[in-house]
């Protein structure tokens, strides 16, 4: 029916550097000017609006310079893994097989601006989420009394 079998295609390009970066050249393209699209038309509509984006490979991709700031959600990498297993059913080797293709969190909370630890309860998750929610809210409002005083 012309639908990609994602399950397959996981399967060959995770086993498969080559292929995954043929890939990656492909899809990231687009998917950055589509959501850079989406975020410019959603600030026009509402200037003192926060844009999140969520995605596994911000920082691999480079995309993450697109950004005012970084968030990074962590937790052990058993639990990751854990998770993954049970989100998409796959089996550990898969799982395995996808974050040997990102970097390790230990480096990628070099990147981070903020650090969300999802390893607790959801209601420590959630108050964390709220926190960096805050501190952004202020750094939006800070900017935009700045851009309305010229400074």
């Amino acid at each position: 029916d012309g639908s990609i079998d994602r399950r397959r295609l996981a399967a060959r390009v995770f086993a498969n550097p080559e292929d995954l970066a043929a890939l990656n050249g492909m899809v990231h393209p687009v998917v950055r000017t589509q959501a850079a699209s989406l975020r410019d038309a959603y600030l026009s509509d509402h200037p003192d609006g926060i844009v999140v984006t969520e995605a596994a490979i911000l920082i691999e991709t480079g995309s993450y310079r697109d950004f005012d700031c970084l968030v990074v959600a962590v937790c052990p990498i058993e639990q990751q893994i854990e998770r993954a297993m049970k989100r998409d059913g796959l089996s550990r080797e898969q799982v395995l097989a996808r974050l040997s293709r990102q970097l390790p969190i230990a480096e990628k909370v070099k990147f981070a601006d903020y650090l969300v630890d999802t390893s607790g309860s959801r209601e420590s998750t959630d108050a964390q989420v709220h926190a960096v929610y805050t501190a952004l809210k202020q750094r939006s409002d800070a900017a935009i009394s700045l851009r309305k005083t010229g400074d």
